[in-house]
C-alpha cells in the first residue's frame, strides 16, 4: 500500500454515541473532532474519523475538509463487535497511521494497530463506579490501554502518577493535557433572570440553593453530601436553602435517591433535575449561592471547573486531582466526613468575604482552561507519535 504525503490518524468516535452523552467524556470527544478538523493541515496529518450516519453518533455532523476525511463504516453500530477487535482490524486494514482512542474503552493490538489512548481517570481501580462485571471490563480496557498503546494522555499530574504506580508504564510514555471549559455557555454573563425563574420554578427550586451538576452515580459521594446538608440545617435556623442535583442518572444512584427521599417532611429539600441542556444548566449554576463539588475521585472533573467559570462560590474535596486542577484556591474538606463537608458548607454561606474570594480566584483558575490549547496540545502528541509509528517502518 502507498504511504500518504502526510500520515493518517484515525479518530475512534465510539464514545460520541449516544449512550455517553452527558458524560464529560462525550464532551471532550466532540471538542478535540471539532479542532482538529481545523488544525489538521496546519500539523501536516490527516484525521479520519469513523462515522456511521445510520446512528446517532456525534462525530456524523463534522463534513470533510483539507485534512479532515471521515471514513464510513457500520462496524461503528455494533458495540460489541467494535470494541473487542473489530476497530483494531479495521484501522489495519485502512492503512491508518496511528488510532486515537479519547476514551480507552477500545481493544487495539500493539503494533498492528498503533494507537494513543486517552485514559482519563482510574475510577474503575480506585473507587466503585458500576456494576462489578463493568468494572472489571474498564479495568482490562485500561491495562490494555495502557501497556499495548504507543502513549498515553491523562487529563492531570494526579492521573499520571496513579497509571505509572498501577501500570508500570515509564513516565515519558504518559503526557498530560488539560481539559478546557465552555467558556461562551458557563461564564459570568448574568442570565435573563425572568429566563432564569421559569427554569427554577419548573424545576420546583424554591429557595436560595447549593447546587451539584454531573451524572449521578455513586463515587460522586453525594449520599454524604445530602447527609451533610440535613445537618447544617438542623443546627444552623439561620440558613434555609434547597439542595439541587443537577444531572441525569448514572449507577451505584439507589442509596442517594433513598437519602434525598429521607429528607421529606423535613427543612431540608434535595432538587434532583434529570438532565438539562447547556443552556438551563449554565442558568442554574450561575444563580447557586454554593456549589460543591464532594467526589472521592476525579480525573479532571468539567463540573468542578464549570462552576468556577460561573463565578459561582465553590467548595471541594481535598481527594485526587481537586486540588490540582482547582490550582488551590478553593476551601477544601474531607469527602468522607460528612461533619467536615457541613462544616465547609456552613462556613462558607456565612462568610461574605469567603464567598466573594472564591468566585474571583475560581474564575480566574477556570479561565485557564481552554478547548483549543486542549486540541492543540493533544495534536502534538499524535502527530510525533504517528510520524514516530512512520519512522519505525510500518
Amino acid at each position: 500500500m502507498t504511504k500518504r504525503a502526510n500520515p493518517t490518524i484515525a479518530f475512534d468516535s465510539y464514545i460520541l454515541g449516544a449512550h455517553a452523552r452527558n458524560h464529560g467524556v462525550y464532551v471532550y470527544a466532540k471538542e478535540l473532532l471539532g479542532y482538529f478538523r481545523e488544525m489538521a493541515p496546519q500539523y501536516s496529518v490527516e484525521i479520519a474519523p469513523y462515522i456511521s450516519p445510520g446512528s446517532d453518533n456525534g462525530a456524523n455532523q463534522f463534513a470533510a475538509a483539507p485534512g479532515f476525511r471521515p471514513r464510513p463504516t457500520r462496524l461503528l453500530g455494533n458495540s460489541r463487535a467494535w470494541r473487542w477487535g473489530g476497530a483494531s482490524l479495521l484501522a489495519t486494514a485502512s492503512g491508518a497511521d496511528l488510532v486515537f482512542s479519547p476514551a480507552g474503552t477500545t481493544l487495539y493490538w500493539g503494533r498492528m494497530a498503533p494507537s494513543v489512548v486517552t485514559i482519563h481517570d482510574l475510577i474503575p481501580v480506585m473507587v466503585s463506579s458500576s456494576a462489578k462485571r463493568v468494572n472489571r471490563l474498564l479495568r482490562f480496557f485500561y491495562w490494555s490501554a495502557a501497556k499495548l498503546s504507543q502513549r498515553v494522555i491523562t487529563d492531570s499530574y494526579h492521573s499520571k502518577a496513579d497509571l505509572v504506580r498501577l501500570y508500570n508504564v515509564p513516565e515519558s510514555k504518559v503526557s498530560v493535557v488539560y481539559l478546557g471549559c465552555d467558556h461562551e455557555s458557563f461564564n459570568c454573563i448574568r442570565p435573563d433572570p425572568e429566563l432564569q425563574g421559569a427554569l427554577l420554578k419548573r424545576l420546583g427550586v424554591t429557595r436560595p440553593y447549593i447546587v451539584h451538576h454531573g451524572v449521578i452515580k455513586g463515587y460522586k459521594n453525594l449520599k454524604r453530601l445530602i447527609q451533610a446538608y440535613r445537618l447544617v440545617l438542623e443546627r444552623n435556623r439561620n440558613l434555609d436553602f434547597d439542595l439541587v442535583l443537577a444531572g441525569p442518572l448514572g449507577w451505584e444512584y439507589d442509596d442517594i435517591l433513598a437519602e434525598a427521599k429521607s429528607c421529606e417532611g423535613s427543612r431540608a429539600k434535595v432538587v434532583l433535575t434529570q438532565a438539562l441542556s447547556d443552556q438551563d444548566l449554565a442558568m442554574l449554576v450561575k444563580g447557586a449561592v454554593l456549589a460543591v463539588i464532594p467526589s472521592l475521585y476525579e480525573g479532571f472533573c468539567l463540573p468542578m471547573v464549570e462552576s468556577m467559570a460561573c463565578g459561582t462560590p465553590t467548595i471541594a474535596a481535598s481527594s485526587s486531582c481537586l486540588p490540582e486542577i482547582s490550582g488551590g484556591v478553593l476551601r477544601y474538606f474531607d469527602p468522607f466526613s460528612v461533619e467536615a463537608i457541613a462544616a465547609a458548607v456552613e462556613e462558607t454561606l456565612e462568610n461574605e468575604t469567603l464567598r466573594k474570594e472564591l468566585s474571583e480566584k475560581g474564575r480566574s483558575r477556570a479561565a485557564e482552561f481552554d478547548w483549543r490549547r486542549c486540541a492543540e496540545q493533544t495534536l502534538q502528541v499524535l502527530a510525533k507519535s504517528a510520524r514516530e509509528v512512520r519512522g519505525q517502518g510500518r
